[in-house]
């Protein structure tokens, strides 16, 4: 892929870091252990080399220590979770999916966990309860209402492997939104700082335009970054996968394609923010910044992190996490 054409589109927005980033490694550290989430030496290995606090570092420069140790601890929940689906067996079994899915929504609907609740489960209890209690009741319906897409869009996701089935471009598109959680990630910006988007601040087109832009910035970055990891797995969503199958292109021709459109898509969101700042508010325009940081940080992190780059494949991800505790 080009990468100069695609470093050049994000030169307008800064690379910045939150001084709180070792705070954030540490205490992330910790965290895993005292949840279970990470087990083994592999996994352990693997995962410290993604270095989830500096992602969350990154992508939330202004958060205050408390804020960034809550936000690197999502991130390292949503993506063990995501290997979970997109590495382990788990992603291959629909109906497993569901079922574990099913028990996420009714921790993020108030049910407390039973006591034999696999490890991701009780840590997104932990979450929540850490998240949900400062947040305001139309937040944290608009988080539940983004989480539960992402788990129908894993479902979706896990249902497509079953079969075999590669996603068309469109589909694929608006589905990847959900699948990569981004729209749960843009709402934690509001929680950590920023302060909450007004319902019809949120819902005006000017700053719908700007959030999708971010989101599909953020998703196809990610999908370029990680096409060779998840291909070596035979996994098929991913923008570049699902672009070379649709229009018959080559490896080589679809990491350029891709990397066209997230150069598109970077001057979309430009775009759309001048106009989306009109609709006025602290809120909005923290947001926006959040959107900014976000889809830099991405960038950053996803070129450094040697989460797509190592050649482990499999033996890292850890069945237990999401099986009943004996």
């Amino acid at each position: 892929m080009n990468t100069d054409s695609l470093w050049a589109a994000f030169a307008p927005i800064p690379p910045e870091r939150n001084p709180h980033v070792a705070a954030a490694r540490d205490h992330l550290d910790r965290w895993v252990t005292e949840q279970g989430v990470v087990l083994r030496p592999l996994a352990r290995e693997r995962f410290t080399a993604a270095d989830f606090g500096w992602f969350a570092a990154v992508t939330h420069p202004s958060a205050d220590e408390t804020g960034l140790c809550l936000i690197a601890d999502w991130f390292a929940w949503l993506f063990l979770l995501d290997d979970q689906l997109d590495d382990g067996l788990l992603g291959r079994d629909p109906g497993r999916t569901g079922e574990l899915l099913a028990m996420m929504f009714d921790v993020l609907r108030g049910t407390p966990p039973p006591p034999d609740a696999p490890a991701l489960v009780g840590a997104l209890a932990d979450l929540w309860r850490r998240t949900a209690e400062p947040a305001g009741a139309a937040w944290r319906q608009r988080f539940v209402d983004h989480v539960i897409a992402g788990g129908m869009a894993a479902g979706w996701e896990a249902d497509n492997r079953a079969r075999g089935v590669v996603p068309d471009e469109q589909t694929y598109v608006e589905r990847r939104r959900h699948t990569g959680a981004i729209y749960v990630c843009l709402d934690l910006v509001e929680v950590v700082g920023v302060g909450e988007v007004p319902g019809a601040a949120y819902a005006d087109e000017r700053f719908e335009r700007a959030l999708r832009a971010a989101c599909d910035v953020v998703c196809w970055t990610n999908d370029l970054y990680s096409h060779d990891k998840e291909t070596s797995l035979g996994e098929c969503h991913n923008l570049v996968a699902v672009v070379r199958h649709g229009r018959g292109l080559s490896v080589a021709g679809a990491l350029d394609l891709v990397t066209e459109r997230v150069v598109e898509r970077v001057a979309d969101y430009l775009r759309f923010e001048r106009a989306a700042v009109e609709v006025g508010g602290p809120e909005v325009a923290g947001c926006l910044a959040g959107m900014r940081s976000w889809m830099r940080g991405n960038l950053d992190w996803s070129a450094r992190t040697r989460r797509y780059r190592d050649a482990a494949v499999g033996s890292y991800v850890e069945s237990e996490l999401v099986g009943r505790r004996p």
